[in-house]
This record gives structure tokens, sequence and C-alpha cells, in this order.
């Protein structure tokens, strides 16, 4: 039986892959229908408004990648906390590569069984832009 933390670290590993991969329908299954993200010079927006914001990397035109680095989970009954650190690399056609990187805290649920994401507040500033095609 997997612990909480791994199963937590499973979920991590799972909606990076998907993100890569442009699977927003796996990504979406591991929220909470009222999960909420908070970014900085946005309000907070849920699940409908992220869903939304994937439409441009199913058409294609743009390519999502990334590293998480959990630094820290800890889990409080149904609730856990967990911090990482966060590289997200965006390359849309015709535009530079852009490179966003910084902490992230999670605040996570379990609903039937399975970890969700609830909250999620990132601290992502940017890196470095290329034109490179790396």
């Amino acid at each position: 039986m997997q612990s909480d933390k791994d199963e937590i670290c499973e979920l991590v590993a799972k909606w990076m892959k998907a993100t890569k991969e442009g699977d927003s329908d796996t990504v979406l299954s591991l929220m909470a229908d009222d999960a909420t993200f908070i970014v900085a010079g946005q309000p907070p927006f849920g699940k409908g408004a992220f869903a939304s914001a994937t439409n441009a990397q199913e058409t294609g035109s743009m390519e999502i990648d990334g590293e998480s680095e959990v630094l820290e989970i800890t889990v409080a009954g149904e609730w856990a906390f967990m911090l990482s650190h966060l590289t997200v690399k965006v390359k849309s056609e015709g535009t530079p590569q852009m490179i966003r990187a910084g902490n992230t805290l999670t605040v996570l649920t379990k609903k039937n069984g399975r970890w969700l994401l609830y909250r999620d507040a990132n601290l992502l500033v940017p890196v470095q832009e290329s034109g490179d095609a790396t």
C-alpha cells in the first residue's frame, strides 16, 4: 500500500506528464471541482478558467514542459500541504520560449480515496527568454 506522500508525488508526476503531452482531461481529473489557483497579477481563478486556458495547448499552438521538485509534504488527515519548486517552459509558434520558475504552495484534499489539488499558489517569475528551439 502506497503512503499518502507517495500518492501525492505520483499525482505531481502524472500532472507534469499530462501537461507536457497536452492531455488536459488528465490534468483536470487531478483537481477538485472547486479548485482555486492563485498567481501573481491575476485574481484567483477556478477549474473552469484553468480548463479554458488549456485550449491553446490543445490546438497545437503551444508546447508546455516543466519540472516540479517536491520539497516538503505535510499530511493532516484528509488534507495535505505541499511546498515545491516548479519550472515551466512555454513555447508558442513564432515567439521565443518563455521560462518561469519559483516556489509553489499547494493544498490537496482526499476525496473518495484520491488526492486532488484543492488550492495552488505559485510564485513563478521569468527566468530567461530564448529564441532557441530547445
